[in-house]
């Protein structure tokens, strides 16, 4: 069998991933590992070509030969990165190499965006100075490259939004370290799956304390942008991000996430307990329609109240909001009854960042933090919604907006005869 050289062999690799032969377990993952083994295999082995005056496994006159690879790790946030590094055995071609990292310092862009991405996906600087040499790419140059990560970010949090129609909408906060010594701050993220079936990062920006004001300000810069309320806006229990979405957009549903509603009923229950009062709460937050779902919650409340008060008190705080997602079409319920979606980028974030070391300061923080999750997201897949589908949510859409119409006319109405009655005293 012809020999090949590494590179080539990684590019095989590449294809066989590309073409979907390879089972690699996350093939975004490998794909990006296997980017950076075969980008640094071929311009290694093609400036030994230019030294030697000949090709791998091509006979030449020169005096110097190639004398086999070595292999050389990276530790990354994708996992281990290795690669072949060739060896030569003619002094004048090493010193040759050697000076050729520094030749390199100009840098490609091929291998300024592979820098890039390498930081993206959780490389850090020393990293990536170590799998390209400090000759070819040093720690102040990748820092400087990476900058370029802040300006996608910039574009991003100022983007027009007016294009994209979100149908359910997801908010939750993950608590970053942005200052050296000081307690972790909360970053707010949305993301909406919009009338098309679309997956969309929306927007992330810093929110302190995830307060009121911060989570109003957050919905009302997204407002501002262009981005129109969604039929239904799904939240943990956080009292800030809840108060925002009921005052910012009042015709709103507001589905309060599942996950986070079981964990905290669990934690209030002995855990002899716990798996039967589980099923019963699932079985009314997941009953086939909104009445069915009360007549289950009444059930448990009679059944559990006088032993575990504390329990049933969490139970029925917000229930209404616990079914919101009955309202949906059934197919569409398990997308919007959690922010799962979230946690699972909240948590690529975290790997990411213990994979970067120290990263501290709102701008290095935000960069990495937007970079992981724009990546992540361009691996979700959309969702079919159906003409049916469609209309059933439409007739739903146009009912909340004539509840909230009524509500306010009500309200308008009161506060007028409250004025006349005053005025008649």
């Amino acid at each position: 069998m012809k020999r090949v050289p590494p590179s080539k062999a990684t590019k095989a690799r590449i294809e066989d991933l590309l073409s979907g032969s390879m089972d690699e377990g996350s093939p975004m993952s490998e794909l990006v590992r296997l980017s950076v083994e075969h980008i640094v295999e071929e311009a290694l082995e093609a400036k030994v070509a230019e030294l030697l005056g000949r090709g791998y496994y091509e006979r030449g006159s020169g005096s110097g030969h190639r004398n086999g690879y070595r292999r050389s790790r990276l530790k990354t946030g994708e996992g281990v990165v290795d690669y072949a590094v060739p060896q030569v055995r003619e002094v004048e071609a090493v010193g040759e190499l050697a000076r050729f990292r520094g030749e390199l310092r100009g840098r490609s862009e091929e291998l300024e965006r592979l820098a890039i991405e390498m930081y993206a996906r959780g490389c850090s600087t020393r990293d990536i100075e170590a799998t390209f040499g400090p000759g070819m790419l040093s720690r102040s140059s990748v820092s400087e490259l990476t900058e370029e990560l802040w300006n996608e970010y910039q574009e991003f949090a100022t983007r027009d939004l007016s294009s994209i129609r979100p149908l359910y909408l997801f908010l939750d906060g993950v608590y970053e370290r942005l200052r050296p010594g000081a307690k972790r701050e909360a970053i707010l993220a949305a993301w909406c799956l919009s009338w098309e079936g679309k997956k969309v990062l929306i927007g992330l920006a810093p929110g302190l304390k995830e307060s009121k004001e911060d989570c109003r300000a957050f919905l009302q810069e997204l407002g501002r942008r262009g981005l129109a309320a969604p039929l239904l806006a799904v939240t943990d229990g956080a009292p800030g991000l809840i108060a925002a979405v009921e005052t910012c957009w009042p015709g709103t549903l507001r589905q309060r996430c599942l996950a986070h509603k079981t964990r905290n009923l669990m934690g209030k229950l002995p855990e002899n307990i716990r798996a039967e009062f589980r099923t019963a709460a699932r079985a009314a937050y997941q009953a086939p329609s909104p009445q069915l779902a009360q007549m289950l919650r009444e059930n448990l409340v009679a059944r559990y109240a006088r032993e575990y008060p504390s329990a049933v008190r969490c139970f029925e705080e917000d229930f209404e909001a616990c079914i919101a997602h009955l309202h949906c079409p059934p197919a569409h319920r398990r997308y919007v009854r959690t922010t799962n979606m979230l946690e699972r980028l909240f948590e690529e974030d975290r790997r990411r960042m213990r994979a970067v070391g120290t990263s501290f300061g709102e701008r290095p923080v935000l960069k990495l933090m937007y970079a992981t999750l724009i990546r992540a997201s361009e691996t979700w897949r959309s969702i079919t919604i159906t003409e049916f589908e469609a209309r059933q949510l439409s007739e739903l859409q146009d009912q909340r907006e004539n509840n909230r119409r009524a509500e306010t006319q009500a309200q308008t109405g009161s506060a007028s005869n409250q004025i006349y009655s005053r005025s008649e005293t």
